[in-house]
């Protein structure tokens, strides 16, 4: 259904952009610093879960329009492309702001299911998963093989299984250091600035690729 080289060439764009410390790994990180492990561990899941609907949804509504049109297809991921450079910007901006938040603590410790419903909503809501999903995908869907919605199924399974472990590692590190990250918020402006120059690295190599395809 996907050819070796389309799958080791989504590996190596997804293994980007979920490094990227993007809304959902910031989350992750705020979650292991003010509760632990366990915590940003179940928020993972729930961004996880939330971030496969997601992918599920995108894949259901744009395979039979990219089955159709190469023109869509080059049309979302320009679109994509801009607007990753966008989120590289914003978080270059607001990277300030992004550190402050993230070293403040809840008074409370949520519970198990809530903590799993504010993952999912992170997860749904997540505008760089969103990019992705539209306007990457379709870049290593195997056109002349056919399914296409079934190939941006798998597609997204797999993206959201790589990313549950990568941003629980995230989590991990995070709850494990929790006092070295909260102890300066320098070091988490230092983080988001290396998110920021990596999306609109990212985001240069879409509009290239859609230019001259």
């Amino acid at each position: 259904m996907i050819d070796g080289s389309h799958l080791t060439q989504f590996f190596v764009a997804s293994i980007l952009i979920i490094m990227v410390p993007g809304p959902s790994v910031l989350f992750t990180l705020a979650r292991g610093v003010a509760w632990g492990r366990s915590v940003a561990v179940l928020s993972v899941l729930g961004n996880s879960l939330g971030t496969l609907l997601l992918s599920l949804v995108v894949a259901l509504g744009l395979g039979p329009l990219l089955s159709h049109s190469r023109t869509f297809s080059v049309v979302l991921q320009l679109a994509g492309g801009c607007y990753l450079l966008y989120l590289g910007a914003d978080a270059l901006r607001h990277r300030h702001q992004h550190a402050q938040a993230m070293t403040q603590r809840e008074a409370e410790r949520p519970a198990r299911r809530r903590i799993i419903r504010q993952g999912f909503t992170v997860g749904v809501l997540n505008p760089k998963s969103l990019v992705f999903f539209a306007a990457v995908f379709p870049h290593f869907v195997d056109r002349p093989r056919g399914h296409i919605t079934l190939q941006l199924v798998v597609l997204g399974v797999v993206f959201s299984v790589m990313a549950f472990f990568s941003d629980g590692t995230w989590g991990l590190i995070a709850g494990t250091a929790r006092q070295w990250l909260s102890g300066s918020a320098a070091r988490l402006v230092t983080l988001r600035s290396i998110g920021g120059v990596v999306m609109c690295a990212l985001g240069l190599l879409i509009l290239t690729s859609a230019l001259t395809a």
